[in-house]
């Protein structure tokens, strides 16, 4: 046999093999014959260079290391999910499904595990790229980190699209967690928190052969990309599992949300014997093309719900109460807490809100309270011990000073929250706003962190975002843990922010109220910093959702005259202020004032396409049929129940080539 043809075939035998054991738990050679082969075939990859391959199963073992990992714009961006908490939340979110598509709902359950999550690109077959969630619509590139986890198929099985992405989840089994927490102890090293935080770790190790040391599984759940020719979410399910990924056969298809309700407490009781960490069921409408009727708010699926097992709840000491003051100036009263165990990790602090619920629950320090966490991130407290409650013990006085800057607060009627109004010389609001200016989401630079913005204020360096484009690497490099090199891509990632399109700048402002969506529409109606600055507030209100609250606030931001200094710097350093030229070309205002709705299926442009054409050119789509709406554009299959509606409120149907000849 010749070489490269018995390279091949070990390869082949040892993909099958890893393949048996990994995602099927269900082995037929011994592990010494199984590193027999291996062996065999990293002698003669050593030997025969020539034949090298990126997914070879040698290169499990890892060893590459990766000093910085590259930012990777999602080609599907990847939500966060709704949660629910009863029967009741289900069955409104059923309700609120109904009236928006036609025929019979059924539904697929799966159970959510608790992990890091993953989109994996294969193309022809074999794994191309693998980045982690980051915020939804960027994430890491962690590739070679991830092709060491044996359950993630490098080359894939039977027949399969050319192109695709597939979600899922990074996670550490108990057992696997147990045993890397009982070497680091026998070592005299601390003991890992959780297992979650410790896949999302691995994933981000430097040295991809010790990620490859960590025993990471990874389950996959959801298949994304242009045509696949799959109808429903159940054969999604089906398909990944046919092409060689580890799918997890507890997902079961149901029809009603009493059958959800049924799963759920089937493994709210049996979780615990699962060999991963799970925190409650994902319940998807399990069809594809009414998940793309249904779409997606600014956040989450419309088709989509997390059910979340009932919290975990334990008792501790609250020992002090401390206040922390955020960007905009608002103070948020935290609780420094005993440390106690809770879902899996160890819980110093809570949250606890504002002054409003500290009264409510008379909340004291030296209480012993009830702390929680269900569905949110940061833990809860729900309730005092009054029993234990010592009897000189005093109401809680909430404090009437900014902690940092020692300004009197001050409470807005009809608000819940104290504000310092120290915008100019408060600390924490000073790098709070260039920290968000920075962040991800908005002028996303690079090489510029929220520790190192930190310093640069404390060093006197920056006192606003407009300083960053006067920054030379000459200021920097004396900095702590500022070599020459990392000065230097500083300033470059904040040249290179110059690019970033007016939507993000504006966001990047830090304008109150102004999230990601408001500022999208602010900045296609206005197209230029200018024209939001002289709009009156009665103007803003009749942009399309927003608000009085929203109007008001960006009148008060752009009446400050610093504020307006500001900006006024941007636009000399370069800054994108207006939306581009390019971008204006693709633009028009053929529909504006036109309301449509898309129900179908389309053939000559996708659904989110044909989104994209009606925004592009000044329509609003709407998810919906109401009197308000102008068109319904319909494809194939569209449902005969909102047909029926349209011809009831004499709304006019047009068909894919219709609508087309409408922008052209």
């Amino acid at each position: 046999m010749k070489v490269e043809e018995k390279i091949k075939q070990l390869r082949q035998e040892l993909r099958e093999h890893n393949y048996n054991y990994y995602t099927l738990d269900a082995p037929v050679i011994s592990d010494y014959e199984f590193d027999m082969r291996l062996k065999d075939l990293q002698k003669l990859e050593e030997e025969y260079p020539e034949f090298y391959d990126a997914n070879s199963p040698t290169l499990r073992v890892g060893g590459q290391i990766t000093k910085n990992f590259e930012t990777v714009v999602h080609e599907h961006r990847m939500y966060s999910l709704d949660n629910s908490y009863s029967k009741e939340d289900l069955e409104d979110w059923e309700k609120r499904i109904k009236k928006l598509v036609d025929g019979e709902v059924n539904y697929t359950c799966e159970l959510k595990y608790d992990g890091a999550s993953i989109s994996l690109t294969y193309v022809d077959g074999e794994l191309a790229r693998a980045v982690t969630r980051g915020d939804g619509i960027q994430g890491d590139n962690v590739t070679t980190n991830v092709k060491t986890i044996k359950s993630v198929p490098l080359k894939l099985k039977g027949d399969f699209p050319q192109k695709f992405d597939i979600r899922g989840e990074i996670v550490l089994p108990y057992e696997g967690f147990a045993k890397m927490n009982q070497e680091r102890i026998l070592a005299g090293e601390e003991p890992y928190a959780n297992p979650r935080n410790t896949a999302s770790g691995s994933l981000k190790l430097q040295d991809s052969s010790e990620t490859a040391k960590r025993p990471l599984d990874c389950l996959l759940y959801s298949i994304q990309g242009d045509r696949l020719g799959i109808q429903t979410q159940y054969e999604n399910l089906e398909k990944a599992r046919a092409w060689g990924f580890k799918v997890p056969s507890e997902s079961k298809l149901v029809n009603t949300i009493d059958d959800v309700l049924q799963y759920v407490a089937y493994w709210d009781e049996h979780r615990h014997n699962l060999p991963y960490e799970t925190d409650g069921i994902v319940i998807k409408v399990n069809d594809l093309q009414q998940q793309e009727e249904l779409g997606f708010t600014a956040k989450a699926p419309r088709w989509a719900m997390a059910y979340k097992f009932k919290a975990e709840q334990a008792s501790t000491v609250l020992e002090e109460i401390t206040y922390q003051v955020g960007r905009t100036g608002a103070i948020t009263p935290v609780a420094n807490l005993q440390p106690v165990s809770l879902a899996g990790t160890t819980v110093k602090r809570a949250s606890l809100h504002n002054a409003d619920q500290i009264e409510k629950l008379d909340i004291r320090e030296g209480d012993t309270v009830y702390v929680e966490k269900g569905g949110e991130i940061i833990p809860k407290i729900v309730g005092v011990d009054f029993q234990n409650r010592n009897q000189e013990s005093t109401p809680t006085d909430y404090i009437s000073e900014c902690p940092e800057c020692h300004t009197s607060l001050i409470r807005k009627e009809g608000e819940a929250q104290h504000y310092c109004p120290n915008y100019k010389g408060c600390p924490p609001q000073i790098i709070g706003r260039i920290q968000h200016y920075i962040s991800r989401k908005a002028m996303d630079i690079e090489g510029l962190g929220g520790e190192t913005v930190a310093l640069l204020v404390n060093e006197g360096l920056i006192a606003n975002y407009a300083d960053l484009y006067e920054l030379k690497k000459e200021q920097v490099v004396p900095l702590e843990r500022m070599a020459e090199k990392s000065a230097e891509n500083l300033v470059l990632g904040i040249e290179k922010s110059k690019e970033i399109p007016f939507e993000r700048v504006l966001f990047a402002l830090g304008i109150r109220y102004v999230g990601e969506t408001v500022a999208k529409k602010l900045a296609k109606h206005y197209k230029t910093i200018d024209a939001i600055v002289e709009a009156t507030e009665e103007e803003l209100v009749n942009v399309d959702e927003i608000g009085i609250k929203i109007a008001q606030s960006v009148q008060e931001f752009f009446t400050s005259e610093e504020n307006k200094a500001l900006v006024n710097r941007l636009k000399e350093y370069g800054v994108q202020l207006e939306i581009s030229a390019e971008k204006l070309a693709n633009q028009t205002d053929t529909l504006q004032g036109q309301t449509f709705v898309v129900s179908g299926v389309f053939e000559k442009v996708s659904r989110t396409e044909l989104k994209k054409l009606i925004e592009d050119n000044g329509g609003k789509v709407s998810s919906s049929i109401s009197s308000k709406t102008s068109y319904v554009v319909a494809g194939d299959k569209m449902g005969p129940s909102k047909l029926e509606k349209a011809n009831k409120l004499g709304v006019s149907i047009i068909s894919e080539d219709e609508f087309l000849t409408k922008i052209v």
